[in-house]
């Protein structure tokens, strides 16, 4: 207990019954039992009961309902084993089985038991790796990784740092481009600076705009770049905007590049514009958060041709690649020790230079976080387990299993694609039969916009599947359906289009 005191307050003293230091203060043994049966739970709740079919991918109950059923509170005495169990399994219960393979809700789903494994041994472990002397293993898997990400992508050389998620590192991005513009900024801040503008396809991730209201650049210098009817950026469109900001007297610094859109799915056509950066001397990001596994592909590289001709890349193997949360990559082309030279701090209780090893194995000066958990490891015993052969696997099935599904939309009634999709994100209308001889209008859409909402509402509530819907541009709310778990099978593509006819066929 602590306690605060005046100057004349009389500091209470503890008896010694009080706190008993001869011994630890953790019965070890009742720890390792309560692990041991909480570990069983979990495979068997979490992973066998999670995966299966004929299980729901969640248990709807409604917020308020479910702060009662939980127990939330926190007291001032402990619970009993048994009780702490019950949580636990409350706990998974009621959340949403993302490792469920009918959960096609999000850009990651599955489960993946070699990466989960990794996850289970960095949490009983507890790394922090910002040095190699309190995680030497990691620290050099992480290099390991990240050489290997660089070779996939095409760089001679490069460096980087795995962080806490692919808007970290869009924001990595920004504050790199703008540091290696004027270096000066890391010191005198934005007071000295230009004003300085962004470039992004409208079809990017928020990230760029919420980076750069970060960092002080402002949103409203960030320029959005229209895209064409696929949702690529146009990239005459995007030279016209940079000419627009030097004429308005703005430094124009950054183009964002996005491989793999949240929603349509689309790529921007990276190699014109890197022929744009180039002739402008700006530097090339690309957001390849979702759509970086691509490169893994023989067949399906072509939707990153000319990344390795970007300054640094953000990719997330937890989506495509289906490593467990999270694992988010952030790697640039070499410019001289770049990362190093924007983050380092020099804090002398962590990065000493006269330490008795290489202290060049020491990473942490070169990030924006100082503790960080040993994300690498999980793509490691992942990639040590499957070999780039299944990884490459796994993205052409899951690209397979979206054709797939896009040509049993177009033999079935009642089913409208938005579009061809080239990736693993297939975007679709239900039309239900009382709309199916309604004439394209102001009237067919506005019902139309009304259903999707009403088929998620009850999709959720029966717990059978879980697909996401929005609107785009001036478009109807559509479900966009995401595949990519190689426990998906055609049955379930087929059961996907059944169960939305089931649900909405009475609208």
């Amino acid at each position: 207990m602590l306690y605060l005191f005046m100057e004349d307050t009389e500091i209470p003293k503890l008896a010694p019954s009080d706190l008993c230091l001869d011994k630890p203060a953790v019965d070890m043994s009742s720890a390792e039992k309560f692990l041991e049966r909480s570990m069983a739970l979990i495979l068997e709740e979490a992973v066998k009961r999670a995966t299966n079919r004929s299980e729901k991918v969640c248990e709807w109950v409604s917020p308020q309902q479910l702060q009662q059923l939980l127990q939330l509170d926190l007291g001032d005495t402990g619970e009993s084993e048994e009780e702490l169990l019950q949580r636990c399994r409350d706990v998974i219960k009621y959340s949403v089985k993302t490792v469920h393979p009918r959960f096609f809700n999000q850009l990651f789903a599955g489960m993946e038991p070699y990466s989960m494994a990794a996850s289970f041994i960095i949490e009983a472990l507890k790394p922090s790796i910002y040095t190699y002397e309190v995680a030497p293993v990691f620290t050099l898997m992480e290099k390991v990784v990240l050489k290997k990400m660089i070779e996939v992508i095409g760089w001679e050389d490069g460096d980087g740092i795995f962080n806490a998620g692919g808007s970290l590192s869009n924001m990595y991005a920004i504050n790199l481009a703008r540091f290696h513009h004027c270096p000066d900024i890391k010191e005198l801040g934005m007071s000295g600076s230009p004003r300085m503008v962004l470039f992004t396809s409208q079809d990017c991730h928020y990230s760029i705009a919420k980076a750069a209201a970060f960092l002080g650049i402002g949103t409203k210098n960030v320029y959005t770049v229209p895209c064409d009817e696929r949702g690529k950026m146009i990239p005459s469109r995007l030279e016209e905007l940079i000419l627009k900001a030097k004429k308005e007297g703005a430094q124009p610094l950054m183009v964002n590049a996005t491989a793999g859109t949240t929603v349509l799915g689309a790529f921007d056509p990276i190699e014109e514009i890197a022929y744009i950066c180039e002739k402008y001397r700006l530097w090339l990001h690309v957001d390849a958060c979702w759509g970086g596994a691509a490169i893994l592909s023989k067949k399906h590289k072509h939707l990153v041709q000319g990344i390795h001709r970007a300054n640094s890349v953000a990719w997330n193997p937890h989506k495509m690649m289906m490593v467990c949360l999270q694992c988010c990559a952030f790697v640039v082309r070499d410019q001289k020790h770049l990362l190093q030279r924007c983050y380092s701090s020099n804090a002398r209780y962590l990065f000493q230079q006269d330490k008795f090893y290489d202290v060049s194995f020491d990473s942490g000066d070169k990030s924006i976080q100082c503790g960080r958990k040993p994300d690498a490891f999980k793509i490691w015993l992942l990639w040590k387990a499957l070999g780039s052969s299944q990884l490459e696997q796994r993205v052409e099935r899951a690209l397979a299993m979206a054709q797939y599904l896009t040509q049993q939309m177009k033999a079935r009634q009642g089913f409208r694609l938005l579009m061809e999709p080239e990736y693993a994100n297939v975007c679709f209308w239900y039309v239900p039969p009382s709309l199916r001889n309604v004439p394209d209008g102001p009237e067919f859409w506005n019902k139309l916009h009304k259903v999707a909402p009403v088929i998620k509402e009850r999709m959720m509530k029966r717990g059978s599947l879980m697909i996401g819907y929005q609107s785009h541009g001036d478009k109807a709310n559509f479900f966009r359906m995401i595949i990519i778990s190689p426990q998906v099978t055609t049955e379930d593509m087929d059961f996907v289009l059944d169960e939305i006819h089931s649900l909405g066929q009475d609208l």
